[in-house]
């Protein structure tokens, strides 16, 4: 799903694409705003994802608040406990989810390269429009 990030880097733009065990709350402190992206397991988000929700949690709770977000999720066979997860967290920070959660099932093909593709660029036009 690096289609979304490579997409979102459009002339102009910044962009950073970071592990979940490697980002932490001063690369959120410092965005504009952010594309979660999650495998499902096990019908939660990944472990990694976990973790880097709970290291930010906290210190970018009052300082966050309407960052513009997106996300997609990749699973097997269903993806939307995972998505539901990442959302409910999203929401106690007070983010706001700027468009449709890309959920994609099964094998990743070019539709959902596409859709990706659309998700990344989707958010970098509106960041850079200033509507997000």
């Amino acid at each position: 799903m690096f289609a979304a990030a490579e997409e979102a880097a459009s002339p102009g733009s910044e962009v950073a694409m970071l592990d979940a065990f490697v980002a932490d709350a001063d690369d959120l402190l410092s965005a504009n705003g952010v594309i979660l992206g999650t495998p499902a397991r096990f019908g939660y988000m990944s472990g990694a994802m976990k973790d880097f929700l709970e290291r930010i949690y906290h210190p970018c709770l009052e300082r966050t608040a309407g960052m513009p977000w997106a996300l997609f999720v990749k699973g097997d066979t269903d993806t939307s406990g995972a998505a539901q997860s990442v959302e409910r967290i999203a929401t106690g920070l007070r983010w706001r989810r700027v468009l449709p959660i890309l959920e994609v099932v099964g094998a990743i093909d070019q539709e959902a390269r596409d859709a990706a593709t659309e998700l990344g660029g989707a958010f970098a036009a509106g960041l850079e429009a200033g509507i997000f």
